[in-house]
């Protein structure tokens, strides 16, 4: 899976359940084959779709997009 194939399946994903999810929600629902999410990727969406990180029940961590935000193709 490609960066940009990852990322627009988390961005269409949370654009949807806008309480957000968390990173075990989303690998099952998008069928994702990584374990944990690579840390350059995350910060990535950080910075690219406004993903950020809340703290959720226990130890979970809830995926949400703050603000919506334009892609530039590079």
């Amino acid at each position: 899976m490609r960066y940009t194939d990852f990322r627009d399946s988390i961005r269409d994903e949370l654009a949807c359940h806008g309480d957000g999810l968390t990173w075990v929600e989303l690998k099952t629902r998008l069928r994702l084959p990584y374990e944990r999410p690579c840390p350059t990727w995350v910060k990535e969406l950080e910075r690219e779709i406004g993903l950020s990180r809340v703290k959720g029940a226990g130890r979970a961590q809830v995926w949400r997009l703050d603000a919506p935000r334009v892609v530039r193709a590079t």
